[in-house]
C-alpha cells in the first residue's frame, strides 16, 4: 500500500490510496442522499431540532455531503496520527500514514514488543477520536439552530465517537485487538499473545462477515480484510520469534556451493541450463565478480527465434539489492518484499560471498519448527540451520 503522497506532517508522509480516491466520493453521495434519515439521528441524539428540508434542497445536500465525507477522513488521519505521534515519542520511525478504503493505516519500521508501549500506542487513536468528536459536538452546540455546518459538525461528533469505540472491539489487528494483545503479552511471549489475539480477530471477522451479510456487505467487505490482518501479522511475528539471533550467513548458500552463469552465456543455453538444474535465477558473474541477476522471467522478454543471439547481459538486472552476512535474517525478509525479488546476493567487504533465497528461508523456518523453538516460542542456544543449496 504506497499511495500517491500528498505531504507530511511531524516527518510522517501522507499518502493516499488509490481506493480512498474511489471511496471518498461515494462516501459524500451515500451521505448526501442520506441527509434527511442523519439529521434525525443527530436531531435523537443531540436533543436538537435541525430541520431537514433546508438541507436536503438543491445542491446542497451535495455540498454537505462532501464536506462531512472529507472530515470523516480527516478525523481517521488525526487518529492515525494519534498513534503515530505517541509511537515516535517511544523512538519508534513511523514510515507513513496511508489513508485507503477502509480508513487510516500508520505503518511502523518496527512493532512494538514492550506490552505498556504498545497499550499507550493502540489507545492513543481512539482517544484521538473521541476528543475530535467532543470539539465537534462543542461547535455543534455553538452554531445557531439551522446552520447548514450544524450538520456537518454533528455528524461528525456521532461518527468520530462511533470510531473509537468500534476500533477499540477486540478484532486483531484493529486498536481494540492491539490492546487484548498489549494485556495478553504482561505474562506472556509477544509470539505467544499475537497468536492469541490474531484468533480473536478471526472470530470476530466471522461474526462481523456474517453479520454483515444481513445488514451491510461494506461489513463483509472489511471483516475479510480484519481477517487476512490478523493472519499475516501472527505469521510476521511467529517468523520474528523463530529467526531471532539468526543471521544471514547462517541460512544464505555459500558463493562456492552457487550455480553461477557468465555475462556472455545466451539466452537459450540459461533457458537449457535452468531445464536441466531446475533453477529459475542466477548470480550473473563477470571475471569472477558479480555483475547482475538473471531470472526465468528476464530469459521470458526474449522471443525464441532471438535467443540464440541474446545474451545474459542483455536481460539481466544490474541494479542490485544486497544484504551482508551478518544482518539478520528478518531483514533479508524485509529487503525481499520491499524490492519484489526472491533472492538476494550477500556482498562482504565488497565480496560476493553468497545468496539467500526465499526458499532458503522456508526450509530454515520449517527447521526451526521441527526443533521445537515455535512450540514454546522461545529460543534454543544456538541454531545451525543453513539449508543445502
Amino acid at each position: 500500500m504506497r499511495g500517491i503522497r500528498i505531504g507530511s506532517a511531524f516527518g510522517i508522509p501522507i499518502r493516499l490510496d488509490v481506493t480512498f480516491l474511489l471511496v471518498l466520493p461515494l462516501f459524500a453521495w451515500l451521505i448526501g442522499s442520506d441527509i434527511a434519515n442523519l439529521t434525525g439521528v443527530i436531531n435523537g441524539l443531540f436533543g436538537t431540532a435541525i430541520a431537514p428540508d433546508p438541507l436536503t434542497a438543491g445542491s446542497m445536500r451535495w455540498v454537505l455531503g462532501s464536506a462531512a465525507a472529507l472530515g470523516l477522513f480527516f478525523g481517521v488521519l488525526l487518529h492515525e496520527f494519534g498513534h503515530s505521534l505517541v509511537a515516535m515519542r517511544y523512538g519508534y520511525e513511523i514510515e507513513s500514514i496511508t489513508l485507503w478504503l477502509f480508513g487510516g493505516v500508520a505503518r511502523f519500521t518496527e512493532i512494538p514488543e514492550d506490552w505498556k508501549q504498545e497499550l499507550n500506542i493502540a489507545v492513543a487513536g481512539p482517544v484521538v477520536s473521541v476528543l475530535v468528536g467532543v470539539v465537534s459536538y462543542v461547535g455543534f452546540v455553538a452554531l445557531p439552530l439551522g446552520d447548514p455546518v450544524q450538520f456537518v459538525l454533528g455528524y461528525l461528533a456521532l461518527t468520530n465517537v462511533a470510531l473509537a469505540v468500534f476500533n477499540m472491539l477486540p478484532g486483531f489487528p484493529m486498536d481494540g485487538g492491539r490492546v487484548l494483545r498489549a494485556l495478553l503479552a504482561r505474562n506472556r511471549p509477544h509470539a505467544r499473545a499475537t497468536q492469541l489475539a490474531a484468533e480473536v480477530g478471526k472470530v470476530f471477522a466471522f461474526l462481523l462477515g456474517l453479520f454483515g451479510l444481513f445488514a451491510n456487505l461494506f461489513l463483509v467487505a472489511l471483516a475479510f480484510f480484519i481477517y487476512m490482518g490478523a493472519s499475516s501479522e501472527a505469521q510476521q511475528t511467529v517468523m520474528k520469534a523463530a529467526f531471532q539471533d539468526v543471521i544471514v550467513r547462517d541460512i544464505m548458500t555459500p558463493r562456492e556451493e552457487l550455480h553461477v552463469v557468465d555475462e556472455r552465456t545466451s539466452i537459450a543455453e540459461l533457458l537449457e541450463r535452468m531445464f536441466r538444474e531446475r533453477h529459475t535465477g542466477y548470480p550473473v558473474m563477470r571475471n569472477g565478480h558479480l555483475v547482475g541477476m538473471v531470472t526465468l522471467d528476464d530469459a521470458r522478454e526474449v522471443r525464441e527465434v532471438e535467443r540464440d543471439a541474446y545474451r545474459v547481459d542483455d536481460v539481466m538486472a544490474d541494479e542490485l539489492a544486497t544484504i551482508a552476512p551478518d544482518a539478520d535474517a528478518m531483514e533479508a525478509i524485509t529487503m525481499m518484499q520491499q524490492h519484489g525479488v526472491g533472492r538476494l546476493p550477500v556482498v562482504q567487504d565488497g565480496e560476493f560471498v553468497g545468496l539467500v533465497s526465499r526458499s532458503d528461508l522456508v526450509t530454515a523456518f520449517n527447521i526451526i519448527q521441527s526443533r521445537g523453538s515455535l512450540d514454546s516460542l522461545g529460543r534454543e542456544p544456538s541454531l545451525d540451520v543453513r539449508p543445502g543449496p
